[in-house]
């Protein structure tokens, strides 16, 4: 009499394991892959802002221009968030009792009687929305003042009510750009006009331009990782 100590079906498990153990690896690969790209975890991401500050109002139908708030992303490496005092340019005269800005009228400290902000008031704690690794060196004057559209890398935030992130901004994203830079250039004068276009082919004419501007962008590591 034959005794059996495990059942039958049992043999069974054995190509099921080697299966198993031939698919894991792969399927963990493109779990990371996948799972963890900026494509997923980045692209979409759109944090509360003390302030609901619509780009849409004031960039898409006021026609602000970029450099207003943002006065250094041509001449720095680092674009500026505007102070208080700045916006209260405007709010000084535009909604000033509006209860969504009153965050901002704390800020800088308005004064109602003598029309005037005295900058000794609480931060505002803005969220950062296009958050580089701290590894990671981007000088946005280098790429402005070379012809390089806010909208390549920050999408239309003229339609945005609400920014958020539309590129992975990841390195091999940069690097398809500084590759082939002539899908994203335009003349400095127009990199805050997410409107323009080119007369005739765009890649065409950032061909031209980047040979006539002599554009060629580094891929050595050490551009962005100092």
């Amino acid at each position: 009499m034959k005794l059996f100590v495990f059942p039958r079906w049992a043999n069974k498990t054995r190509p099921i394991f080697g299966a198993v153990l031939g698919i894991a690896p792969l399927y963990l690969t493109g779990l990371v892959w996948y799972g963890f790209s900026p494509k997923t975890t980045d692209v979409g991401y759109m944090p509360k802002q003390p302030i609901p500050y619509s780009h849409e109002l004031h960039v898409g139908q006021l026609g602000l221009d970029c450099r207003y708030c943002h006065s250094t992303v041509d001449k720095a490496a680092h674009s500026a968030v505007p102070s208080s005092a700045t916006c209260m340019n405007c709010h000084s005269r535009v909604r000033t009792k509006s209860p969504l800005l009153e965050v901002l009228r704390e800020s800088c400290g308005w004064s109602d009687e003598k029309r005037a902000c005295k900058e000794d008031g609480p931060s505002i704690q803005w969220t950062k929305v296009h958050d580089l690794p701290d590894y990671v060196y981007f000088n946005h004057s280098a790429h402005v003042t070379r012809g390089v559209g806010c909208v390549s890398c920050h999408g239309r935030v003229d339609k945005m009510v609400e920014v958020h992130q539309v590129e992975p901004l990841s390195m091999g994203w940069c690097l398809d750009c500084h590759r082939a830079p002539e899908q994203h250039l335009r003349p400095p004068s127009e990199v805050t006009n997410m409107n323009w276009a080119p007369d005739g082919d765009p890649i065409e004419f950032g061909k031209k331009f980047r040979e006539q501007n002599n554009i060629n962008p580094s891929e050595d590591c050490s551009t962005c990782h100092r």
